[in-house]
């Protein structure tokens, strides 16, 4: 068994038994103990990054595999929702993220490792792209999982059940966050965007005609959220669709062909 491969199982049973803790204590009186639940999900995140770092980077080149990508983007996510949770309560975020964290490296860990995507690590114009891109996609997520518990606790709210909101954050707190994020990673897709037209020498290519297309649908989605927002002041149910769609419509623009390509064609 590879060092990756023990690193995998490491990060994936941290993972799950955070996640674990968080849920099931999420409810109680005093709530989930989030000082042990971030201490299981730091031991997760280093075994995480250092596998994730063997995995990228077998040799002089960068092996930019859709299970690699996935592995990194859920990286990213857990470290970010758990630098969050150092400062603000996101309760009903971490088992989520966890959760996925922990199912993806135990995938990653039965998947063959053979496939090989390689990028050009030397082209800034290139590993900036990449770079923007990945940050915004990351934000987006994290933005549509705050658009799921605006939600949650605009209804529970409206229901009367304090209960089930007294671990979790103010709803105009939370949703200030949300389109914080939105506007955030929404900025970091238009620079990728801006990025690959103007420098990228492939980047109309017809073979990439469908991710084009798909992000910018997903951009102009993200802007009418926030023109919406700031404009008509929606909020509530309406963005969570829209910021769902939009979403959607990124990781099957990110990822779709690639696994395709990866996995079907493969």
């Amino acid at each position: 068994m590879s060092l990756p491969d023990i690193l995998s199982i490491v990060a994936s049973a941290s993972y799950l038994l955070a996640a674990f803790i968080a849920i099931t204590t999420l409810f109680t009186d005093k709530g989930p103990n989030i000082i042990l639940v971030l201490c299981l999900g730091c031991i997760a995140i280093v075994a995480h990054s250092i596998s994730s770092t063997q995995l990228l980077f077998p040799d002089e080149t960068i092996n930019f595999s859709l299970p690699n990508v996935i592995s990194l983007v859920s990286l990213i996510i857990s470290l970010t929702v758990s630098a969050i949770a150092i400062k603000f309560k996101v309760n009903l975020l971490l088992p989520v993220v966890y959760s996925f964290a922990s199912f993806w490296q135990f995938i990653l860990f039965l998947i063959p490792s053979g496939t090989k995507s390689q990028i050009v690590s030397d082209k800034l114009s290139m590993v900036s792209h990449i770079s923007f891109s990945l940050i915004a996609y990351c934000v987006l997520v994290i933005a549509t999982l705050y658009a799921f518990q605006v939600s949650y606790i605009n209804y529970k709210l409206k229901h009367k059940n304090i209960q089930a909101v007294n671990h979790l954050p103010p709803l105009m707190q939370v949703e200030g966050q949300l389109f914080t994020l939105l506007a955030m990673g929404t900025f970091c897709l238009i620079l990728s965007l801006l990025i690959g037209f103007v420098f990228l020498e492939n980047f109309l290519s017809v073979q990439n005609g469908h991710k084009i297309v798909l992000s910018v649908v997903a951009l102009v989605v993200y802007l009418t959220i926030l023109w919406g927002h700031f404009k008509l002041g929606w909020r509530g149910h309406k963005v969570l669709i829209l910021t769902n769609i939009a979403t959607f419509l990124l990781t099957l623009a990110y990822f779709g062909s690639r696994f395709v390509k990866e996995f079907i064609l493969q």
